[in-house]
């Protein structure tokens, strides 16, 4: 069965690394529930059948959903036919937590990850494959040239980890790119500001993110003054989270 490019369908074909992905999840929770997103023809799939976890597989792909079935009986009953960012994540195992993990599509991994974010009370752990670039995007330190909206909204709440590189040899088809693993563990403590307007200035910032703060923020902060401060001559690229929240605060301070 051949991958389809409209699903950014690259099988791994190495069972080393397939179950080196499956041994990845952090021992911190044992166990418990655990969703593979992308499961494709099982090979990460089997390793973490032999597991203890309450598993259970989303495929958007037809075809695949009908292979799984007929390749894997343990799966019956556990293959959600859907496409995940579709899915109602609160709805899922009964609400309790979860774990994600996969060799995620490419062309949505960036979104599979905003929406963890989205629904970070249920999922405390992500281990997934991305492209090399994103992953290193997503887990950037400030000052670095991948540092920016996704690696802020990511780290505001997870912890992130580098696992491993993989190379394009171990799939197929092999992908134009270099693969990297990482890991994304959820923080204990919640951002101490207005999300929605975290969210808002962040993206803000990093929509001209060569600019300084003080041109990037006129309209968050009219006062230019304040703009005039040393704090707003740095762009957003050399900001931390910290930065971020704190930037947050004085601008619901400034509002009232």
């Amino acid at each position: 069965m051949r991958a389809k490019k409209s699903y950014g369908q690259h099988f791994l074909t190495n069972e080393a690394i397939a179950e080196r992905i499956a041994k990845s999840l952090s021992p911190n929770f044992p166990g418990g529930n655990l969703l593979e997103i992308g499961p494709g023809k099982g090979m990460l799939t089997k390793y973490l059948l032999e597991q203890d976890y309450n598993l259970y597989v989303v495929e958007a792909d037809h075809d695949m959903v009908d292979y799984l079935f007929e390749h894997y009986e343990a799966l019956h009953g556990r293959i959600i036919s859907a496409d995940f960012l579709k899915l109602d994540l609160a709805k899922l195992f009964h609400g309790e937590t979860f774990r994600i993990i996969g060799n995620f599509p490419y062309n949505i991994s960036s979104q599979i990850v905003f929406k963890m974010v989205e629904y970070r009370r249920q999922v405390p752990e992500l281990v997934g494959m991305f492209q090399k670039e994103m992953a290193q995007r997503i887990i950037a330190a400030p000052g670095s040239k991948d540092y920016g909206v996704i690696s802020v909204l990511t780290q505001a709440w997870y912890t992130g980890k580098m696992l491993f590189y993989v190379s394009p040899g171990n799939f197929a088809p092999p992908p134009k790119v270099q693969s990297a693993v990482i890991r994304l563990e959820r923080k204990t403590v919640e951002i101490d500001c207005d999300e929605k307007l975290f969210r808002q200035i962040v993206k803000t910032s990093f929509n001209q993110r060569r600019k300084m703060l003080r041109n990037t923020m006129k309209s968050f902060i009219p006062d230019p003054e304040i703009l005039n401060e040393p704090f707003f001559a740095q762009r957003p690229e050399v900001l931390t989270v910290d930065d971020f929240i704190e930037l947050t605060r004085r601008v619901s301070d400034l509002r009232g």
